[in-house]
């Protein structure tokens, strides 16, 4: 796990300057080393440049370092994260007489690509981003893994007469800090995304003119920065539920999965919460080691969100060393400052996962596994159960019209959206007259399910002057994208690909990301894994789903040996006490900012607006959960910390 930059350009003290600037800004993601390397200059003396900052996990000796140069083809690479099938690949190149001296991974991808080109990366299983690049045909090679594990952000130069054509980098921050783009302005499309959905959707950036390459897709570019292939080498693939894969074959995968995660040259813990997915990895990966696993839980002093009884008399059957972690609200203030400064983009979240992270580190560790993704492939949210039935009562209403049911909603919702004062609730009951006006589509169900603002507040909420059109909180290519890989599926099969994709793929996994490693700390996540996804795929929705909430087969599979009864409570995310942290000991931060006009101008949004809905918070209005103010104040701290602006 590292942080790698890059740039197609003049062979010059200036881009040797912009790389050594956007490596600086990556140290968190690499302390442990770091490289820089050049091409050899073209006629006009250009070529690529590339670094690396390195956090040694696999092969700690120099044979491990990079920028890594491949001796038998000449190809340079910079690689970020894990493939954890690198000693199945070094038998593939043995068997094709190869010899690859390191024992880590790096090397076996870097003879892999060098040997068989933008062909060898649907080889990878595993969690990466990286550049390669081919001395020979003068191309440079970016890919990013099937899920989107790991992130890989490109700037484009618009100036045919700049010294470069293209940057590239593992944080958004680090183009930055490059000093390359010049003066960075806000994406209004950005500011939309952050209303409805509390984040940026992608493939676009905070900042106007900053991509983020797409999950399972690669971009090749020519000497001049000039793209000449763009594609998916991984895709979702269709439904096609398959007899021969039944529970007893899913269980070997999934366990073969987590052992491949434990490869590591240095201290690896697991993440434990008091649920299913956190504890099955950490039961599965005890019977997997030889020795005891060590477990971390984030414990609180409120006592109705603390899991750490839970997790504690957890760990005990499972025989793990057990961490518990208690976190205040005066050491989340004190060190709320640092952990803002984290994100590398606006997020209502992932500070949990700071916290957490950081602690483990702090204990000597510097590898750990976690459980997300598990509710993503075996429906474990409220979404698996309840936008199907709004769905299938909107296909048998289909006579009546639509403007009818929708009006006969708002007069059934009156009452209670009337009880809200200035600002109305944004709920989900108080979104079910939008939710049924668009009840036969399912992808807009969810968004409308998930949105943090009503879209009318939202139209109030943002400049009126600085509006980007989104197709239901999406842009336009990523909707279309889901629509294609949703269009022939069950609506639960198609909730789990819209989870993987948004909720997971666009929110926790670049939270997650950013959040360790702002600590040093890779995570790593079993249950994101496109073998395992294809597998868990195949199964019939009997078997994968029903119970619906109870995610039966995983309990079945990774369970084994632990009292049922450790599992019988409500479902509860791994979530901090903000509400009441937020009136208390960040009350006077956030209520600078929130009454703050020009705070609040500069980033989009209508401060009148921003100031009515932090009172209507305070005010204790009904519905007006914290991750509404919280998503504001994080979206306008993070533009005025990183001076980007409309």
């Amino acid at each position: 796990m590292c942080g790698i930059a890059g740039l197609i350009g003049r062979l010059d003290g200036v881009n040797f300057a912009a790389l050594k600037r956007m490596s600086e800004a990556m140290l968190h993601r690499g302390p442990d080393a770091g490289g820089t390397w050049a091409s050899e200059p073209d006629s006009r003396g250009w070529g690529a440049l590339l670094a690396h900052r390195r956090l040694a996990i696999l092969d700690l000796s120099p044979a491990g370092a990079q920028p890594m140069v491949d001796l038998a083809t000449g190809h340079a690479i910079v690689y970020n994260g894990e493939t954890y099938n690198f000693v199945e690949l070094r038998q593939r190149l043995l068997d094709e007489g190869q010899v690859v001296n390191s024992t880590g991974d790096t090397a076996v991808m870097l003879r892999a690509l060098g040997l068989h080109g933008a062909d060898a990366v649907s080889w990878f299983r595993g969690m990466f981003a990286f550049a390669c690049w081919d001395p020979q045909n003068r191309r440079l090679l970016l890919a990013r893994d099937s899920l989107g594990i790991k992130p890989l952000y490109l700037a484009r130069s618009p100036d045919p007469d700049a010294g470069w054509s293209i940057a590239f980098a593992s944080e958004l921050r680090a183009l930055l800090a490059s000093g390359l783009l010049g003066t960075a302005y806000l994406d209004p499309q950005a500011v939309a995304s952050c209303a409805w959905n509390g984040f940026v959707v992608g493939p676009g950036t905070v900042v106007r003119g900053v991509e983020l390459l797409e999950p399972g897709h690669l971009l090749e570019f020519d000497g001049a920065g000039q793209e000449r292939q763009q594609r998916a080498f991984w895709h979702i693939p269709p439904r096609a539920p398959d007899p021969a894969m039944d529970e007893a074959h899913l269980a070997a995968i999934l366990q073969e999965g987590v052992r491949e995660h434990l490869a590591s040259d240095v201290p690896l813990a697991v993440l434990l919460s008091s649920g299913v997915d956190s504890s099955v990895v950490a039961n599965l990966a005890q019977r997997a080691a030889q020795t005891p696993i060590h477990t971390f839980t984030l414990a609180f002093e409120e006592q109705d969100l603390n899991e750490g009884p839970n997790a504690r008399q957890i760990a005990g059957n499972i025989g793990t060393q057990h961490h518990e972690v208690t976190l205040t609200e005066d050491h989340f203030v004190a060190n709320l400052e640092a952990a803002l400064d984290g994100l590398d983009q606006p997020t209502f979240d992932g500070l949990n996962a700071y916290y957490i992270s950081r602690a483990i580190r702090e204990a000597g560790f510097t590898v750990a596994l976690s459980g997300t993704g598990g509710d993503e492939l075996f429906g474990g949210y409220t979404s698996y159960r309840d936008l199907p039935v709004l769905h299938d009562w909107s296909r048998r209403t289909a006579l009546i019209p639509r403007s009818l049911q929708s009006a006969v909603a708002s007069l059934a919702t009156w009452p209670l959206r009337r009880s809200g004062g200035a600002i109305p609730p944004q709920t989900r009951w108080a979104k079910l007259p939008d939710m049924v006006r668009h009840g036969d589509d399912l992808l807009t169900l969810y968004q409308l399910a998930y949105t943090l603002f009503l879209p009318g507040f939202q139209r109030d909420l943002l400049a009126r002057d600085f509006v980007a059109p989104l197709a239901d909180g999406l842009p336009v290519a990523m909707r279309r994208r889901l629509e294609a890989e949703t269009r022939e599926r069950t609506p639960l099969s198609a909730i789990s690909v819209m989870e993987q994709r948004l909720f997971l793929g666009e929110r926790l996994l670049r939270d997650n990301d950013v959040a360790s490693m702002a600590s040093s700390l890779e995570q790593r996540m079993p249950f994101v894994d496109q073998h395992l996804f294809e597998s868990v795929d195949r199964l019939p929705d009997n078997l994968r789903y029903q119970p619906l909430g109870r995610k039966a087969v995983l309990r079945r599979i990774g369970l084994r040996g632990l009292p049922p009864t450790l599992f019988e409570r409500p479902k509860s995310g791994f979530v901090l006490p903000f509400d009441r942290w937020i009136r208390r000991g960040l009350k006077n931060a956030m209520d600078q900012v929130l009454r703050d006009p020009q705070m609040i101008a500069p980033v989009g949004l209508d401060p009148g607006v921003v100031g009515r809905l932090w009172q209507a918070f305070l005010d204790g209005a009904p519905g007006m959960y914290w991750s509404r103010v919280w998503s504001v104040y994080v979206l306008i701290r993070w533009c005025h910390r990183n001076h980007v602006f409309r």
